[in-house]
This record gives C-alpha cells, structure tokens and sequence, in this order.
C-alpha cells in the first residue's frame, strides 16, 4: 500500500503547473496546419495552391515595381503625342486618351487595390477573428449578441453596405478599405466560432483549466492557433473579394479619388473606348482577373493543404 502511495506520488509530482506544457494544442494545430515548412511544401505540390502563388506573387511584384518607381513612365505624366497608341514595345500595354502608359498605371492600381484590400482584411479580420472566439469560446450574451449582430450585417448584400458607408464618409483609401472590411467581418466571425464551438470541450482545453490557466491563455495561445489554418484560407479568399468591390466600387466613382490610380476607373473611362482603343480595358481588366483568381486559387490551396486528409489526392 505505501508502495502504491509512493509511485502515485512520484507520478503526480512530474505535472508542474507552473510549467506543464499542454501537449494536445501542438499536435491539433499541427494536424491543422502541419509544421511551417511542411504546409509550403504540401502548397506548392497542390496544383490549386501552386499556380495561385504564382499569380500573386506576380502581382505582388507588379504593385512593388510600381511603389518603387521602377516602371519606365511615370503613371500619371501625359504626352499629347502619344495618346491612344497600340501596345508596342515602347509601351507594353499602349497609351490611353491622355497619352498615359497604360502598363504603368495598371500597375499603380494593382498596389492601391493590394493596400486597400489589406486595410480591409485587418479591420474584418480582426474584429471578425475576436468576435468568433468570444461568442464560440464565451457563449451566452455575449453570443447572442454577436450573432445577432451578424445576421443584421448578413442581411444587407456587402457591395450596398459598401455603397453606404462610402457615400457616407466620402472617397478615399481607407474608406473605401474600411466600407469594404465592414461587410466581411460576419464571415470572419462565422469561419472562427464554429471550430471554437468544437474546441472548447477538447481535452487539452479541459487540462488548462485544471491547471489553472486564464482564459485568455487558453483562447490565444492554445485554441487560436488550431484554428489558424481555417483562418488562412479566409485570408486568401477575402483579399480576393476585397479587391473585386474595390475596383466595383472604383467603377461607380466611389473608390479613391484621382490622381490615385484605380484599376475599377480606368475600366469605367475605357469601357467608351474599348472600340477604337480595346487595349486601354484590357490592361485594368487582366489585372483584376489575375489578382482576384490569384488569391481564390491560393485560397483554395491553402485549404487542401491544412488539411493532412487531402494532402495525397
């Protein structure tokens, strides 16, 4: 009997709470994510992911050349002789009706729609992220409310909702950054707290509460991060999204105001001229096919790639 008292003792006095480490969080986020060299890998194997970092990573180079200063005309300098001349290879995507280059204002929109897409993604993907842990992990009040919250912002298409607040605040980068975030911040919500719902049971997350663990320690440093892998895909999508309303919201005359160059505008002035002068819509157009095609195929990748079930297919 002291026998059996002895090894429990000897078995208890190995789980320190001050340092014991939840070992079930890693493995969940790795069978969510993989280890980081692992997810790159099962991504640029996965047709879907490799060709969308393809796609982004050339118009990630696009915006870079163009916020460097490196194209070889200045997007906004005007040549009276040049105006409306075919893509030739002094001009690679031909001028437009002011004699502008229309390769290098293409550009220029790219990076302006990447850095509004990127505002807007912080916005819903911050406020989104935190509500989905709140009203998954907390419950009650708090999610109800929040999930009521939701379907209000849900029932209103996010493109008017966008509208709005623009018409509101007036055209600018980051209001058209802050209309666009706005709409998606449910669907952050809704990608976050279902996983949340299923985790907050787990077993690791009942051993931190024994342990003593705040919540707040349990919700970043241990449920957060299994969830980051469903997080990732959502990023990928919502940029894709993002760009398109901002260059809708462009084509309405709502995005940011001239000189900044929009890809959504130049479509909206070109559209008129498309008949005599088709490469002034084909340049702004290819662009955002690129972008947003880009991003959905990474998305897409993403997800295959987080899940270990779909690695092998």
């Amino acid at each position: 009997m002291l026998a059996d008292r002895s090894a429990d003792a000897s078995t208890l006095s190995i789980v320190d709470p001050t340092t014991a480490h939840l070992g079930p969080d890693r493995s969940d986020a790795q069978d969510m994510l993989g280890s980081r060299p692992g997810l790159l890998r099962a991504l640029w194997q996965n047709r879907n992911g490799r060709v969308g970092i393809l796609l982004v990573g050339l118009v990630v180079l696009g915006a870079l050349i163009s916020e460097l200063g490196l194209t070889r005309y200045d997007p906004q300098t005007q040549d009276p002789n040049a105006v409306l001349q075919s893509p030739s290879l002094a001009h690679l995507f031909g001028t437009d009706q002011f004699g502008r280059d229309v390769f290098s204002l293409v550009l220029e929109g790219i990076g302006v729609s990447l850095e509004i897409a990127v505002i807007a993604l912080i916005i819903a993907g911050g406020i989104g992220t935190l509500g989905g842990i709140v009203a998954g992990y907390v419950g009650g009040a708090a999610s109800w409310t929040i999930l009521r919250a939701t379907d209000i912002v849900f029932a209103i298409p996010a493109i008017l909702l966008a509208l709005a607040i623009v018409a509101a605040l007036g055209p600018g980068i980051f209001d058209s950054a802050l209309a666009i975030g706005v709409g998606y911040i449910p669907i952050f919500v809704r990608v976050v707290r279902a996983p949340v719902l299923a985790l907050r049971e787990a077993d690791f997350v009942r051993a931190g509460r024994v342990l003593g663990y705040s919540r707040l320690r349990l919700l970043f440093r241990h449920i957060l991060p299994s969830v980051s892998g469903a997080i990732a895909v959502q990023v990928s999508l919502a940029l894709a999204w993002a760009i398109l309303a901002e260059a809708s919201l462009s084509f309405l005359g709502l995005g940011p105001p001239p000189p900044t160059a929009s890809l959504g505008e130049m479509v909206s002035q070109s559209s008129s001229l498309a008949s005599i002068a088709w490469w002034t819509l084909a340049g702004p157009s290819l662009a955002i096919v690129l972008a947003v095609t880009g991003f959905n195929f990474l998305g897409d990748g993403l997800r295959d790639a987080a899940d270990p079930r779909s690695r092998g297919r």
